[in-house]
């Protein structure tokens, strides 16, 4: 029986037992019990054992235990007998300190007179060797031994260092240059011969040479020149061909590419920092060439067309970042090994012909977008062309300002944003002002201003149908821009974040400080990627980046308005559309109710006037103008319809955004606002009610025939306010009932009506009250 799974940490009862039984269950299902008994007397008998294990351990412990307090009594005499002979030791030591103190003190101070003495010795031996090194210098020059003169030349720089205070040392000191001038006229032919044919042997002997001379700055001048000068000629090659600059640029920058890497594996073999000489020569290089980029990058800016000029900046712009992208993956492996302030030199040499079209960013894409703007057409000579043309123009405008987003990041990496949103805002306020003057020509088509002399009556619900259309326009334009500046404010943050520090703080002065200390501090990390041109070269505008940033950042993408102003302009464009709508829903009753105050049926008697005063006002019959009206308005909810059934969330978006004329009157209920075909229903009422009221109120005289007749009218008009669930206004309430009134019942009836009203209705009915 194994009792070894007892000892595991892990160590389950239940496992233990149901593995014990389980060959016992498959074998002899019969014998569980005899075998339970069994497991039972062998656990009994190995406690057993263990009892009398422990016991015996225990009494073997009991006996050992004086014997190991014995032995830990000896230790404890053995340690304070060793403290007490360490005690001793140290006063021995101390004692002797003392004693020998001014010994040692004697003999320190005879080894600095020695010292001394073998400097003044070795010094007086160099001072000597001046004297004959310059005696026999003339003879080591004739030889033309480039070594022989150099170690010569070293030797005297040697003893020149130990006269520096004798009266004629400013003399040798000349001298010696003078002499280091000759070696280096001397040895330049071949310094040059060997730079050009990048003899490694050749050079590390000059290596050698110059830096034991101390004039290795004079040997990387012929490095540098003797380079510069190839990559200098194959500029002006290139400018001399027919390439275009963008091509020319390339071949260049190609160049400079190959030449870094056969360079850097060349200057390895032979100069101590490699990486820093050959980025010197890509800044003298940049900086040498004849004509210079910045002078090519104006040159061909001023040739392109006024349209052209953004985009062939940005081609050009496109071969330098991709060179630089180049380098910077070339040079990263031994950023480390690099002088990072010739890195900076680098990068900035490299960037800053860009840095001026840079800084002029927004006017620069404020023009382009308002050049690309105008090529897009917005009117047309028929009216439904000019509807198509407005609806298909939203795409064009949303699509040019988000190309106008792209420019931004390709050219500046973010930090002209707020110039994007100066030009963006001038694209969205020509698009409205275009839009605008396309509605008012729509106005102007459709003859919404002018009001038709004579009565007959025609429907035409063409202008509604495309005022409809327009609309909807207008909500694809509020839909597309409100999606337009979430994007922004997401592109803006995730491209331009990275300048805004942790330790900003808006409107301080310390935020850009802080910022900019942060810049260098990362600018260890990585030049190429930390550079940007705008805090020195417009430190307002980068002030104002970091403010938007930061805004964006605390109150979120989502939160934060960045063309308030051309939202507002679209609002109000969705507005001049509604109206537009309004107007050509409502032109035909204005034409009739334009006629009202004109109309002889007021004034003109009738033969049997005398016998039909006293018959009632139903034995009327509503004249020709209102019952028009009438079934006009009648049949406004079928072509308002499409509010109802059509499924176009930009359609539901403007009409929600817009606000009609004539609102409800306070207090009135407004069941119809519930449903956007009734709130157009209700508005168009209203309006109507309103001329009606304002036309009644211009009639000059009323006879007792007609205002039973204008009384029939209006009833008749509230009838059908009625039958379509709206209220008569109250002002046509008052002038029916101060029509309705019998002229000696006038002055009762007129108290509590406004008195305009019944100054005017008196004096249509020739009462005096």
């Amino acid at each position: 029986m194994d009792f070894s799974k007892f000892l595991d940490d892990n160590f389950d009862v239940k496992d233990w037992v149901n593995g014990a039984f389980k060959t016992v269950q498959k074998e002899a299902p019969g014998k569980v019990d005899s075998h339970a008994a069994t497991l039972v007397m062998k656990l009994q008998l190995f406690i057993q054992e263990v009892n009398n294990a422990i016991e015996e351990t225990s009494h073997q412990a009991l006996q050992n235990m004086p014997r190991a307090l014995r032995d830990m009594e000896a230790l404890k005499q053995e340690a304070s007998f060793l403290k007490e002979q360490m005690i001793l030791v140290k006063e021995d030591i101390r004692k002797f300190e003392q004693d020998t103190a001014q010994s040692m003190q004697v003999l320190v101070e005879i080894d600095e007179v020695k010292s001394r003495m073998q400097m003044a010795s070795e010094a007086l031996q160099e001072a000597d060797k001046w004297s004959t090194l310059s005696a026999d210098i003339e003879e080591t020059l004739k030889s033309q031994d480039i070594e022989a003169i150099s170690a010569k030349l070293t030797s005297m720089q040697n003893s020149l260092a130990m006269l520096v205070d004798t009266p004629d040392y400013s003399e040798k000191c000349v001298h010696l240059e003078a002499l280091k001038n000759r070696l280096e006229a001397m040895a330049s032919p071949q310094i040059v011969a060997a730079f050009n044919s990048q003899s490694v042997d050749q050079a590390r002997l000059f290596v050698k040479v110059f830096v034991a001379v101390d004039r290795m700055p004079q040997l990387l001048t012929y490095y540098y020149k003797c380079h510069k000068g190839q990559l200098v000629s194959v500029w002006q090659e290139l400018c001399q061909s027919d390439l275009s600059l963008d091509h020319q640029l390339r071949e260049f920058y190609d160049t400079l590419l190959a030449t870094w890497h056969s360079q850097v594996q060349w200057t390895c073999q032979v100069f101590r920092n490699p990486y820093e000489i050959v980025t010197v020569l890509q800044i003298q290089t940049l900086g040498a060439i004849v004509p210079s980029i910045p002078v090519c990058l104006s040159t061909a800016i001023e040739k392109a067309s006024q349209e052209d000029k953004l985009h062939v900046l940005l081609d050009l712009h496109d071969s330098t970042v991709h060179f630089a992208k180049g380098l910077e993956a070339a040079m990263l492996p031994h950023l480390g090994e690099t002088n990072l302030v010739k890195v900076t030199e680098l990068v900035t040499a490299i960037h800053s012909p860009y840095v001026p079209y840079q800084l002029q960013y927004g006017d620069l894409e404020g023009s382009n977008l308002l050049i690309q703007i105008s090529a897009i057409p917005l009117e047309r000579g028929e009216l439904i062309d000019s509807v198509q043309e407005l609806s298909q123009s939203v795409n064009k405008v949303f699509s040019l300002a988000g190309s106008g987003v792209d420019r931004c990041v390709k050219l500046t990496d973010g930090l002209a944003f707020c110039g994007l949103l100066k030009a963006l805002k001038g694209l969205f306020s020509k698009y409205v002002a275009d839009f605008a003057s396309t509605l008012q020509s729509i106005r102007k088509k459709c003859k919404l201003e002018e009001i038709a002399n004579g009565s007959l009556f025609q429907e035409d619900w063409t202008a509604f149908q495309n005022s409809i259309r327009i609309i909807a326009t207008c909500g694809e334009i509020l839909r597309q821009f409100g999606d337009f500046e979430q994007q922004l404010s997401n592109r803006i943050l995730s491209t331009a974040g990275k300048y805004l520090s942790e330790s900003y703080s808006p409107r301080s002065l310390t935020g850009i400080q802080e910022t900019s200390c942060s810049d260098k501090k990362s600018s260890a990390k990585n030049p190429w990627q930390e550079y940007h041109y705008l805090l020195k070269g417009n430190p307002s505008e980068y002030a104002s980046l970091l403010e938007m940033l930061y805004t964006l950042k605390e109150k979120g993408t989502g939160n934060f308005i960045l063309l308030s102003e051309p939202r507002a302009a679209l609002a109000r464009l969705n507005q001049q559309a509604h109206q537009l709508a309004f107007d050509s829903v409502f032109l035909r009753i204005k034409q009739q109710l334009a006629q009202v105050p004109r109309m002889e049926t007021w004034n003109a008697g009738t033969m049997g006037e005398t016998l039909t005063e006293d018959l009632p006002t139903f034995s009327l019959a509503p004249l020709e103008y209102i019952s028009n009206i009438g079934q006009y308005i009648m049949s406004l909810p079928l072509h308002l319809e499409p509010f109802v059934t059509q499924e176009d969330p930009a359609l539901e978006l403007a009409l929600h955004s817009g606000k009609l004329p004539y609102p409800p009157e306070q207090g009135d209920e407004v069941p119809e606002l519930d449903n956007m075909a009734d709130y157009w229903l209700g508005s168009i009422a209203r309006a109507t009610m309103h001329t009606y009221c304002e036309s009644i109120l211009q009639i000059s005289e009323l006879t007792a025939h007609a205002t039973k007749q204008l009384v029939t009218d209006i009833d008749y008009l509230s009838n059908v306010m009625d039958a379509l669930g709206l209220q008569p206004s109250r002002t046509l309430q008052q002038i029916a009932t101060a029509l309705k009134a019998k002229p000696e019942e006038f002055r009762q009836a007129a108290k509590g009506l406004p008195r305009r009203l019944t100054s005017a209705i008196a004096a249509m009915r020739s009462i005096q009250y």
